[in-house]
């Protein structure tokens, strides 16, 4: 009785394993476009600055990120990069 079981057990696990994601970001490039789709999301890092990848998310429904997985970046707090909000009145 036992063997049964155990097989039917391995079977709905095998079944039920899913594959992982790939890596979303690509650490050649220091700026990602997030895109925001019905679909679902991705992200394109090819972009070398913000004005760059502003650019390109003109008129989408898209974000602008810096990279946290950027293969040159820097260890230093004080040189991330810090969002900045005018002040509307």
């Amino acid at each position: 009785m036992r063997i049964p079981a155990l097989a039917i057990l391995a079977f709905a696990a095998v079944s039920a394993a899913v594959p992982a994601k790939a890596q979303t970001y690509d650490p050649s490039y220091p700026v990602c476009l997030h895109v925001y789709r019905m679909g679902g999301d991705y992200y394109e890092c090819r972009y070398t600055s913000l004005a760059q990848c502003n650019a390109a998310a003109s008129g989408r429904s898209a974000q602008c990120q810096t990279n946290p997985y950027f293969a040159n970046g820097y260890d230093d707090p004080s040189v991330r990069y810090t969002r900045r909000h005018r002040r509307v009145y």
